[in-house]
């Protein structure tokens, strides 16, 4: 096997630092791209990470570390010292062109690590309430939790993709009492609807339905429980529909009311004898002060209805019972200021909170003609989901949402959306897979027995396209592991964008295929191939179609 570059300048490094007597101790050997080529490939700054540890100044320590490093060089260009004690890289051209022989081995499972093996991540996000169709801002959050789930596997990780609703509350009684007074409507009634009962159309068709199924028997009927038990039925199977038609589905779908018998009332009892709850007019509140938050909070209401954060602390007490390694949860910006308070009556009972990584993602909006879009819930003024699908297809969908840092507001234009040209950025990263497939498919009906191209002689590769590609190829591994630890679809995309970029810059620039020089044709072949594949990889994590003829 060949390593990835940073594989192997850290397993270099670590040889020179054992030479010397060092030991990290915790410290992180990392590797930086210099932003200008001629500082190199690679940068280091171990030499000033452990200088007040050795007791030396950091460029005599980077010296030290560079005479004693084992320099092959067929595959290290150059090392310098430069700065105040950076250690520079420059590799040969060979070292990255053999990468190649590794994305062709390892195929569809090139990028894969196994940081994760052997450990359990619960991704739990969408958890809309099914009290009405998923909107644009709920699709947010399910492309951005589905994509980090299939980071998380990638690294390794047994991952359980989980929905988190609750089907009692208020909520749900203003939904069973809107279908309810539609169904009378239908009926023939006159009937007062209220505004801040919803509004959209949906609500008409689920009357519909339980008049086809019971005729005017329920014209009296003042339990809503029928109402409310149709409603919630209708709505989940459509938000399901809709999450499927996204390539999305759910391991489990975890009901809030299961945590109402008895869990709940346990966590209110074990924060009080630690004492962190406290008793005032006739509600219990949670001494977040005590935890270094800025003021505390409700936890059980004078009428003793408990607040949102109670069962949340308990659901996340029961995610840990569960054996997860790692918990994340995928939340809009409206919970910023709600979170913290759970994470710290989680620590406050002994939970190893540093599992719990809580994800904030910025709304949505929608943008046609340069006009934003203005939508309102509670009037029913807002496009679903599904609508969205139905103008940009589900590939287009998933991309425009990931194709912004998730703490960033996300303007998505349709305009642009519609386009299937280059103009569209997935299209740009599809195009060049179909490229490719293309070129494959020409090489074949040439008569050139492309099953051979894992044997070409790839050192032939040496143009200077040839040898960026395919040193940006070998990079792979490394993104998705930057992927993985800021848990950022986004570095996957922007990669992938240089990849493509790389490809087209070296496909105008070379012909691939030509009759006159079969062993180049055959190298500049494989080269194609791992493009390919690396570019299907990447699109595959993103949970994005990789057309092979557009």
């Amino acid at each position: 096997m060949f390593p990835s570059a940073r594989e192997y300048l850290r397993e270099k490094l670590k040889t020179a630092l054992d030479k010397l007597g060092i030991q990290l101790d915790g410290i992180d050997l990392t590797f930086d791209k210099p932003k200008n080529e001629q500082f190199g490939d690679f940068a280091t700054n171990i030499a000033m990470l452990i200088a007040k540890k050795v007791g030396k100044a950091p460029r005599e320590i980077a010296g030290e570390i560079v005479a004693n490093l084992d320099i092959e060089p067929e595959l290290i260009e150059k090392v310098e010292v430069a700065g105040p004690g950076f250690i520079n890289f420059k590799l040969t051209p060979k070292f990255y062109i053999r990468r190649i022989y590794e994305i062709l081995n390892q195929g569809e499972n090139f990028g894969r690590l196994t940081i994760g093996k052997g450990k359990k991540a619960n991704v739990e996000f969408v958890s809309a309430n099914p009290t009405g169709p998923l909107t644009v801002g709920h699709g947010r959050n399910a492309v951005l939790g589905d994509t980090i789930a299939n980071i998380l596997e990638w690294v390794g990780y047994d991952v359980t993709r989980e929905y988190y609703f609750n089907n009692a509350g208020r909520q749900m009684k203003i939904l069973a009492d809107s279908i309810r007074l539609r169904y009378l409507e239908l009926l023939g009634e006159k009937i007062d609807y209220p505004e801040e009962y919803y509004q959209g159309e949906y609500i008409k068709d689920i009357a519909k339905m339980l008049l086809e199924e019971y005729g005017d028997s329920l014209k009296n009927e003042s339990d809503l429980r029928i109402f409310k038990e149709k409603g919630e039925s209708v709505i989940f199977d459509d938000i399901k529909k809709t999450l499927e038609r996204l390539g999305i589905k759910f391991d489990v779908f975890y009901n809030e009311d299961w945590l109402y018998e008895k869990k709940i009332w346990d966590v209110v009892s074990e924060l009080e004898k630690l004492g962190y709850v406290y008793e005032k007019d006739g509600a219990k509140w949670f001494m977040a002060t005590k935890l270094g938050g800025e003021q505390d909070k409700v936890l059980v209401k004078s009428t003793g209805e408990p607040t949102y954060r109670l069962p949340d602390i308990a659901y996340h007490i029961e995610k840990f019972k569960r054996g997860f390694d790692l918990i994340i949860d995928v939340f809009g910006a409206d919970h910023i200021a709600e979170y913290p308070d759970v994470l710290r009556a989680l620590d406050a009972l002994g939970y190893d909170i540093s599992k719990v990584k809580v994800l904030i993602y910025q709304f949505v909006t929608i943008v046609k003609d340069g006009e934003v879009v203005k939508m309102s819930t509670r009037k029913a003024n807002y496009i679903t989901l599904d609508e969205l699908i139905d103008e940009v297809t589900p590939d287009v969908v998933r991309f425009f949402f990931l194709n912004r840092s998730r703490d960033a507001h996300l303007n998505f234009d349709l305009n642009l959306a519609k386009k299937q040209s280059e103009e569209n950025p997935v299209y740009y990263l599809q195009y060049a897979h179909a490229r490719i497939a293309s070129i494959l498919r020409f090489a074949k009906d040439s008569g050139i027995k492309v099953e051979k191209i894992d044997s070409a002689n790839i050192e032939l590769l040496r143009e200077k396209e040839e040898v960026d590609l395919a040193k940006l190829l070998g990079e792979f591994p490394d993104v998705v592991e930057v992927a993985y630890l800021s848990l950022e679809p986004l570095k996957i995309i922007n990669y992938l964008n240089e990849v493509a970029e790389a490809f087209h810059r070296f496909y105008h620039r070379h012909r691939v295929v030509n009759s006159s020089d079969m062993d180049l044709t055959f190298a500049r072949l494989s080269l194609c191939l791992a493009t390919k594949i690396v570019i299907a990889n990447g699109l595959k994590i993103l949970g994005i179609s990789r057309p092979e003829k557009m």
